[in-house]
């Protein structure tokens, strides 16, 4: 069956001035809304509706003879009218893949998948404001029209079976950002991974790639990470960040432990807590010292 979406595996049925044109082996075709393509390339044979797909004529391999099988990926050229492509396209159906935006419209945007014709990603398709030449993950679909699209909406074509443990390090890309309850990522483009509200520091958007650390696998599968070490690790580099810091500042800086968490994040990109324990290390160390609203170097 030729499938919009897909690539696969047709044989050659006849050749034309234009190319050739392929079709299945299993050659009986229903017209229903999946994305089969069920239109005019239809013809009647021995009784049955036989399928035919054109492979331009500036694709077709040389020697090419009726009876060869070609690997081809199934679209739709400039008319809507289903194609096949040699190219390999960056994406297909059931898929999710980071694609770079080319175009931005009023109507939506269009992203570089590889083939000829930019894929299109309607505006309602659209989970952020996007920017051209930044990436964001998307999978493919088939719209009402029987055209192939995208969407950034792929939070449900996200699995909860990952095989990532509590403290494994895994990479994945930001799908959305929500100020109330975190980032949600997709670790390894597959699998369901969240940034809780508490761990984001820093500039985090929709298409950024991170690394981070698994601090806990919940009940329903789905990983919460953290982009920051465990704290004894991280304490070394908050201690740093805090010199630099005041460095910057003439060796002062005006915060102490009764500083908002807010103030403490605007300055220094970290939580109270991390800050505290930072304190807390260079104070012991005897490198700082407590003056009026803030702390100072020694």
């Amino acid at each position: 069956m030729i499938q919009l979406g897909k690539v696969q595996l047709l044989t050659v049925e006849r050749l034309s001035p234009i190319g050739i044109f392929l079709t299945s082996d299993n050659d009986v075709i229903e017209d229903t809304s999946s994305g089969f393509i069920t239109d005019n390339y239809l013809e009647e044979k021995d009784n049955k509706k036989k399928l035919e797909v054109l492979l331009p004529k500036k694709q077709v391999p040389e020697g090419i003879k009726v009876g060869h099988k070609l690997e081809v990926f199934i679209y739709k050229d400039s008319k809507d009218r289903p194609i096949a492509t040699t190219r390999k396209p960056k994406i297909v159906l059931g898929e999710l893949v980071p694609l770079r935006v080319v175009q931005d419209t009023r109507i939506g945007a269009f992203m570089d998948w590889g083939l000829e014709r930019d894929l299109f990603l309607p505006f309602r398709e659209q989970t952020t404001k996007i920017k051209i030449n930044n990436e964001y993950l998307v999978a493919l679909y088939v719209d009402k029209s029987k055209r192939l699209c995208a969407t950034m909406d792929v939070y449900k074509h996200l699995s909860n079976k990952s095989p990532y443990d509590q403290e494994d390090m895994v990479k994945g890309i930001v799908i959305s950002v929500n100020d109330n309850v975190g980032a949600f990522v997709a670790v390894d483009n597959k699998y369901h991974g969240l940034i809780p509200k508490n761990e984001l520091f820093g500039n985090i958007n929709c298409g950024d790639m991170i690394e981070g650390r698994v601090t806990k696998v919940r009940e329903d599968g789905k990983l919460n990470i953290s982009l920051r070490a465990k704290a004894y690790l991280q304490m070394d580099k908050d201690s740093q960040i805090i010199l630099d810091k005041m460095a910057k500042n003439g060796g002062k800086l005006p915060l102490n432990d009764k500083s908002s968490p807010d103030k403490i994040k605007a300055e220094l990109n970290m939580s109270k807590n991390a800050f505290k324990r930072a304190v807390g290390r260079l104070f012991k160390e005897r490198k700082i010292k407590f003056v009026g609203n803030g702390i100072e170097k020694i």
